[in-house]
C-alpha cells in the first residue's frame, strides 16, 4: 500500500469476531485472577509467565485456526504459525502479567489483526474490570459498545500520563518528562493505552515493546481520533519504545522524550 492508495475499512463482521474472542478469552484468565495458587514461572529475559497466559493463548490460537486456517498467527508464548492469507493475528493472552500474578485488575487480553493494507482490527479487554475497548479501520472505536474518544485537553501540565514503569527509560527522559508538570500514573500496560482511548488520560509512554504488545493499539487510538508512534515518531508496526497520545501533546513529549 503506498501514502496516495488510502486503506479500505475493516470488515465489520470480522471485527464483531474479534471482540467476542477477545472477551471471551479474557474471562478464561478470571479462572487463574487471584489464586494464591498459581504457579509463575521466567521466561529467558526474566519476565514472568503463568499457566494462564498458556492456556489462554492456547485458546486463541486453537479459536483462529478454525475460524480462519490460512490466516498467520503470531502470540507471545508459542511460535508462529505461517498463512497464506495476508493477513496476520497478533496474541497478547495477559498483558500486564506483572500485575496479573499480583492480583491488580488492570492487565489486558489483547488481540489484533494486520493485513495487506496494514493495522486493521485491535480489541483490548479488561476482564477483572469488565471493560473493552475495539477499534476497526475506519469504522471508529467503541468502550463497552458505545463510541469514544481521546481528551481534548491541550495543556501538558494538566495532562495525566500513564506508564507501565520508569526502569526502562533512557537517561534524562524521566527528569524532562516529570518537570513537564504532566502527572504520571503507573500500572499501565495496555490499560494505558485504554484509558487513553477513552479519554481519561492524555498519553501512554511505554518503551520496549513487542509487536503483540503494540498491533492493537495501533488501530485503537488512531480510530479514537489520537496519534500513536515510536519516539522516533514512525508509525511501522514494530517492535521498539511507543507513544500514544490524544494528539495535542505527543509532538511536547516526543520532545521531552528525545534520547
Amino acid at each position: 500500500m503506498t501514502d496516495s492508495s488510502p486503506a479500505d475499512p475493516a470488515d465489520p463482521e470480522l471485527l464483531a469476531e474479534a471482540v467476542e474472542l477477545t472477551r471471551e478469552a479474557g474471562r478464561l484468565t478470571l479462572n487463574w485472577f487471584n489464586d494464591s495458587g498459581l504457579t509463575i514461572d521466567r521466561k529467558g529475559d526474566g519476565s514472568p509467565v503463568t499457566d494462564a497466559d498458556k492456556a489462554v493463548e492456547s485458546f486463541l490460537r486453537k479459536a483462529l485456526s478454525n475460524k480462519y486456517p490460512d490466516d498467520t498467527v503470531v502470540g507471545e508464548e508459542f511460535p508462529e504459525v505461517k498463512g497464506t492469507s495476508g493477513r496476520t493475528w497478533f496474541i497478547d493472552p495477559i498483558d500486564g502479567t506483572r500485575s496479573f500474578v499480583r492480583g491488580v485488575p488492570l492487565y489486558t487480553t489483547l488481540l489484533a489483526m494486520i493485513d495487506e493494507q496494514g493495522p486493521a482490527i485491535g480489541v483490548a479487554a479488561v476482564p477483572a474490570l469488565d471493560e473493552a475497548v475495539w477499534a476497526g479501520r475506519h469504522l471508529g472505536c467503541y468502550h463497552n459498545g458505545r463510541r469514544c474518544r481521546v481528551s481534548c485537553e491541550t495543556n501538558l501540565n494538566r495532562s495525566y500520563l500513564c506508564a507501565s514503569g520508569f526502569e526502562w527509560w533512557p537517561d534524562g527522559a524521566f527528569a524532562r518528562v516529570s518537570q513537564s508538570g504532566a502527572r504520571l500514573r503507573t500500572w499501565g500496560d495496555g490499560y494505558g493505552y485504554v484509558l487513553v482511548a477513552t479519554g481519561r488520560a492524555q498519553a501512554m509512554i511505554d518503551p520496549g515493546l513487542n509487536l503483540w504488545d503494540i498491533a492493537p493499539m495501533l488501530v485503537i487510538i488512531p480510530e479514537a481520533g489520537g496519534r500513536i508512534s515510536t519516539w522516533e515518531a514512525k508509525t511501522t508496526p514494530a517492535q521498539g519504545d511507543w507513544l500514544a497520545t490524544n494528539g495535542v501533546i505527543h509532538q511536547d513529549l516526543l520532545t521531552l522524550l528525545d534520547r
